[in-house]
């Protein structure tokens, strides 16, 4: 564990997925440190309305209507970012969907979808500030959003699963090359358990052609989501593991006894 200085005020934090849930409370606590913020989301309305509440509250922030499946939208924050403060100490891909029928039952535009937010938006997040964070010789970090879901198997949430397995080892191969280079760069992977955020209802922000008629998430997952962690709560998480250099990030300790089976399963084979 490699402790990190604290944040200076000029730090700037970018984060994406930032008008709601788990993306918001990281910028309000980013802010809360006197950070620059750049707050990303595909959702115009909440948007500027978390960028509102932040300005009024004292923070220098700005916002960038970003859909993260896009790449060019990518690169439009990171340049956007550099253009209005200079620099990116934290980058956090943080956006994600869910879409939950039986693997089998998925369409194509369904995969796409999911994989497109969930995945690719941490790829292209990797690839348009990576370089650039090289390029400043500074101290900056990269929190990935994975799940639990994302070092567990099982029956279940197939695609969200997929996209999330493939944040994790994204983000291992990411941090182990970032260390054989001797870069400035930290790597942090979240692996959340419940959380209240509005995830089950991510279909409002699916593009009509690419929509196809939903089985609703169930009642039991509604319970639990809404028994689930304040996200401020994992926020604080987040905070400290970029000042202690933790690698992964989980929000329900408890829920390790499940990776620890799957891993049992693999060895045992």
């Amino acid at each position: 564990m490699n402790s990190t200085p604290p944040f200076e005020k000029e730090n700037v934090a970018v984060v994406t997925g930032a008008a709601s849930g788990i993306g918001r409370a990281m910028a309000e606590r980013f802010a809360a440190e006197g950070m620059q913020v750049v707050l990303a989301d595909v959702e115009e309305t909440p948007l500027a309305q978390v960028e509102a509440s932040l300005t009024a509250a004292g923070a220098t922030v700005i916002a960038v209507k970003t859909d993260v499946s896009n790449a060019a939208d990518v690169e439009n924050l990171a340049q956007q970012t550099l253009d209005a403060f200079g620099a990116v100490h934290i980058l956090c891909n943080n956006a994600g969907v869910v879409c939950s029928r039986p693997v089998w039952e998925h369409s194509l535009a369904d995969w796409e979808w999911v994989l497109g937010v969930n995945l690719w938006g941490v790829i292209h997040g990797i690839r348009a500030f990576v370089p650039r964070m090289l390029a400043q010789k500074t101290e900056c970090h990269i929190v990935n959003t994975a799940s639990i879901l994302g070092v567990v198997g099982g029956a279940g949430e197939g695609i969200y699963k997929v996209s999330k397995h493939g944040v994790v080892v994204l983000s291992e191969t990411l941090a182990a090359e970032l260390a054989q280079k001797g870069a400035k760069i930290q790597v942090h992977v979240l692996c959340p358990g419940w959380v209240r955020t509005g995830i089950l209802d991510s279909e409002r922000n699916r593009s009509q052609s690419t929509s196809a008629p939903q089985i609703g998430s169930s009642r039991k997952a509604r319970a639990e989501m809404e028994a689930g962690l304040a996200p401020a709560e994992v926020a604080e998480h987040v905070y400290h593991a970029i000042q202690n250099g933790d690698f992964y990030i989980f929000t329900h300790p408890e829920m390790k006894a499940q990776v620890q089976e799957r891993m049992e399963r693999i060895l045992s084979a």
